[in-house]
């Protein structure tokens, strides 16, 4: 490979003027999937087809396929080595420093844009999800359908959130960022619009389904897209207002939907009417103010420029090693999450405590059943979400100072003071919630409950943008969909079995039962803190990401 060198100068001085250099394997710094190895790198045949070419060439030789014999198969791939070995070696393709196409050199502003339209449809999809219960009263009153049946318009809403990242997150690196958010956003539009003009529970539970499908982006590709553009430097302030935006305006999406509930000219219909208004906001706004961040497709778009510009089919970029056959890339799509969820402890253990935090992520009808408020009331409750993700803004400015003092001794671990924090404030305001859930009992102290676990499960929930971000690197989409589908199946579960459990433990003793599980989980960030470095270093993922 002694003659790439010699020819990367030649390359990179092209006469368009971009900043790319060539260089060999062994150099570059952008990898692939490392569950594959070198011999499955795609062929220059296939490099520049594109998906619909190879899905019609499997559905056409399919037969072919089926019936040739034994003999043939060990011919065809005798051929295929020996063409292998023929062509020469491929010259990978980078971004040069301070090349402006690359997202990590994007411009402040563009970064601002970016980022505050992600966190918009973050806030849209979260405020979505919870403000749905405040409808109930209308809708079972418009569709004839019980509290359960509308129940379940929550449940499956969490549901699509989970299951759908665990395609489209790996999706998001392979084909970009911003094509997903763009059709993401006409999906939750249309089918928001479909849930307004429901006329019976099945439609409107189906409908929800799909918007949570669609809708899920917001919570496992900003992550993502966040890594793409800012340094770990810089990468938790960022991801503070992604957190802020995705549990507090659950608070505030509650707040409104509570007296547009109350009104009796509105009711539930109205609560999707307006999320629809806003989510036909988002799809005007991601071709103008997003740009696609994943730098592995935009050095894929290069590669393929310069193939047709030079003729040289040695060019490439890396990750076209991963993704230019299609039942790979099929493979790696459907099942990077999940591998990394169930062989990576960083993730599970991670999952396992933010996905418990969420599933109890309901006030639920305590307010009315002991203080007696009303619709408007109750949505005004939820207001302490937002304080409390305002509480964990503000714990993360020391957080942000402990990382930027520790993040050289430390590395992703100094990511872990403030979750050291929030694991004793948990059960600490679990406690509160539960032991004031009596009539005599003023209803702020169980504000002040709610305060204290949405400030802690904002720090938790921060925690594992930051930390798993900066221990995956380029693989944070698919470590955060994997950790998005526990949590968002609690999200599903809880309000399934809370009601039957609140009525036979009563609201004291079965919030007495989740504040000692909660204590249970106080040593996770503690072992990771202490024990992080050697977990990951016994990792494939984390020791090849950047």
């Amino acid at each position: 490979m002694a003659h790439v060198g010699d020819e990367e100068a030649t390359l990179a001085g092209d006469d368009n003027g971009s900043h790319v250099v060539f260089r060999a394997l062994e150099d570059v710094s952008e990898r692939i999937d490392p569950r594959l190895s070198p011999a499955d790198r795609p062929d220059n045949e296939i490099l520049d087809e594109n998906y619909t070419q190879q899905l019609n060439g499997y559905i056409h030789h399919s037969d072919h396929h089926l019936h040739r014999d034994h003999s043939s198969e060990k011919e065809s791939s005798h051929e295929k080595s020996e063409d292998a070995s023929s062509i020469s070696e491929p010259i990978y393709i980078e971004f040069d420093k301070g090349d402006k196409r690359d997202p990590a050199n994007f411009s402040p502003a563009r970064r601002r844009a970016i980022l505050l339209t992600a966190c918009y449809f973050s806030v849209l999809v979260a405020s979505s999800s919870a403000s749905f219960a405040l409808g109930f009263p209308s809708m079972e009153r418009d569709l004839n359908c019980t509290e359960f049946q509308a129940t379940l318009g929550i449940s499956l809403y969490a549901l699509g959130f989970g299951i759908v990242p665990l395609v489209t997150a790996s999706f998001s690196e392979e084909f970009g960022r911003q094509p997903l958010y763009f059709f993401s956003g006409i999906g939750f539009f249309l089918f928001t619009v479909a849930a307004a003009l429901g006329k019976n529970i099945q439609t409107v539970l189906i409908v929800r389904f799909l918007a949570g499908a669609f809708g899920s982006t917001g919570s496992t590709m900003v992550g993502g897209t966040v890594a793409d553009i800012f340094s770990p430097r810089v990468r938790g302030v960022a991801m503070s207002f992604f957190a802020a935006a995705a549990i507090g305006g659950t608070g505030l999406g509650c707040v409104a939907s509570g007296w547009i509930e109350q009104n009796p000219h509105l009711g539930w219909r109205w609560i999707q009417w307006i999320h629809a208004i806003l989510g036909a906001v988002f799809v005007i706004a991601v071709p103008i103010l997003m740009t696609e961040t994943r730098v592995s497709v935009l050095l894929m778009r290069e590669a393929k420029k310069r193939r047709k510009e030079s003729g040289d089919q040695r060019i490439r970029a890396r990750v076209e090693d991963e993704r230019a056959s299609l039942a790979t890339l099929i493979y790696i799509s459907c099942t990077r999450p999940l591998y990394l969820l169930f062989t990576e402890p960083v993730i599970a253990s991670f999952t396992l405590w933010v996905g418990f935090a969420w599933g109890i992520l309901s006030i639920g009808p305590v307010f009315q059943t002991l203080h007696n408020f009303n619709s408007g009331e109750d949505g005004t409750v939820f207001v302490c979400i937002a304080i409390g993700a305002a509480l964990g803004l503000c714990s993360n400015v020391y957080q942000e100072k402990m990382y930027q003092k520790y993040a050289g001794t430390r590395g992703p671990e100094a990511r872990l003071f403030a979750p050291m924090f929030a694991a004793v404030l948990f059960p600490v305001g679990m406690f509160i919630y539960a032991w004031s859930t009596y009539t005599k009992v003023y209803w702020i102290a169980l504000a002040i409950g709610i305060v204290c676990i949405m400030w802690a499960l904002f720090i938790i929930y921060l925690a594992v943008f930051t930390y798993l971000a900066d221990c995956y690197g380029q693989w944070a989409s698919s470590a955060l969909a994997g950790q998005s589908l526990f949590r968002n199946m609690m999200g599903m579960a809880f309000p399934m079995f809370t009601t039957p459990m609140f009525n036979r433990l009563t609201y004291h003793w079965a919030n007495t039962l989740f504040a000692l599980i909660a204590v249970v989980m106080i040593p996770i960030p503690y072992v990771l803190f202490f024990k992080g470095p050697a977990i990951r270093a016994r990792s494939k993922f984390a020791t090849h990401s950047i």
